[in-house]
């Protein structure tokens, strides 16, 4: 389903895994399938895990003025005047 060629969005992916554990939980899928199925929902879950690690790691970036990056919980822990 998620194959390093076709990127699919975190809300794509999202809705995958969802659709993954709904069907699991209903119970009716053959051991084979879930097994294979829970291999692509284990892949969905670390992709969407990283895209919002990495969202988060940008969010928190600061820009200095003179072009250099700064994270923003760093700055708010630095009294005044450093």
């Amino acid at each position: 389903m998620m194959k390093a060629e076709k990127k699919v969005s975190f809300e794509e992916a999202m809705n995958q895994l969802e659709a993954i554990v709904t069907r699991l939980e209903a119970g009716d899928v053959p051991l084979e399938e879930a097994l294979e199925q829970f291999k692509v929902g284990m892949d969905l879950s670390k992709y969407c895990q990283d895209t919002l690690n990495n969202a988060e790691k940008t969010l928190t970036k600061i820009i200095n003025p003179d072009g250099s990056e700064a994270n923003f919980e760093e700055l708010a822990t630095q009294p005044e005047g450093e």
